[in-house]
């Protein structure tokens, strides 16, 4: 981890990330129950309204930094002045986070007017053109070992988390071997990884042979490219994978991993990568 020369300024917007509601139970039962707290924030650059994102608000500066940085809008974070966000300004309760470039985004209007639905939750679109630069990316060579894999899912088995409390809610986390460096909840898999890029962009952190990406949501097409330009070689997921996302892996040779939970796993690609040791999987789950 190396510090960034110039970084942007953020504000430290963090939202409540649940809220208490009545619920009746199966016995006729009052009690209160904890929901997500999803919320609505949009981005504009320069003043140019580009995408809103819904949210739970928790790391909302790096959640915006990183969709800039994934939708290749900007280069580096050092060129962005600031982001503020507001939870107040926008209509209908809507909040506003306003990015300050030093110099203007080039072409803007023409880079975010072609778009692809996807089927992102909490985000649901990417810029067109990503996919013509996907050929350019070389990811460092990874070798994952079956007890590393298992370390991983441990960690994240014992990380206290919103779903525990309030499910419907995405975590995706960043490993460096088998220490945990980023994890981050939101209501979509999207603004989760793009929370992490941010994160690793503020903090000079780049990936290596030893980074490991994990997540709760199925690695759709998007998920996959996303991972990719973070330099990332091994994406595991708790969910499966998507046709779009198994071919794109296979052409960025991304070592991908899914229905992945306790001694459970399936390798999709890449499989050389994964360095087996059965025996592992006999041993006596934890409980």
């Amino acid at each position: 981890m190396s510090a960034v020369l110039n970084p942007p300024h953020l504000t430290q917007a963090q939202a409540p990330l649940t809220r208490e509601v009545r619920v009746l139970n199966e016995h006729g039962e009052h009690r209160v129950a904890l929901i997500p707290a999803e919320r609505a924030l949009t981005v504009y650059v320069d003043t140019r309204e580009i995408v809103t994102l819904m949210t739970l608000g928790a790391h909302p500066e790096l959640l915006v930094l990183g969709y800039l940085r994934n939708q290749r809008l900007v280069g580096a974070a050092q060129d962005v002045a600031s982001i503020t966000v507001d939870w107040d300004a926008g209509e209908g309760g809507a909040g506003v986070a306003a990015v300050k470039t030093h110099a203007g985004i080039a072409d803007i209007q023409a880079r975010t007017a072609r778009r692809v639905v996807t089927t992102g939750c909490g985000q649901g679109s990417v810029f067109g053109d990503l996919m013509d630069e996907i050929d350019t990316l070389v990811l460092p060579y990874a070798i994952l070992s079956q007890a590393r894999l298992y370390a991983i899912l441990n960690a994240i088995r014992v990380q206290e988390s919103t779903y525990k409390s309030a499910g419907s809610v995405h975590g995706c986390a960043l490993f460096d071997g088998e220490t945990l460096q980023m994890f981050v909840e939101d209501v979509g898999r999207h603004n989760a990884i793009d929370t992490i890029a941010g994160w690793m962009w503020m903090n000079g952190v780049m990936a290596g042979a030893g980074s490991t990406f994990y997540t709760t949501g199925r690695l759709t097409s998007e998920m996959v490219m996303k991972s990719a330009q973070m330099g990332v070689p091994v994406v595991i997921s708790r969910s499966g994978i998507t046709q779009m996302g198994y071919d794109l892996a296979q052409r960025v040779g991304l070592c991908t991993l899914g229905r992945a939970t306790n001694k459970h796993f399936l390798v999709y690609t890449a499989a050389e990568r994964v360095h087996l040791d059965p025996s592992l999987a006999l041993r006596q789950e934890a409980p």
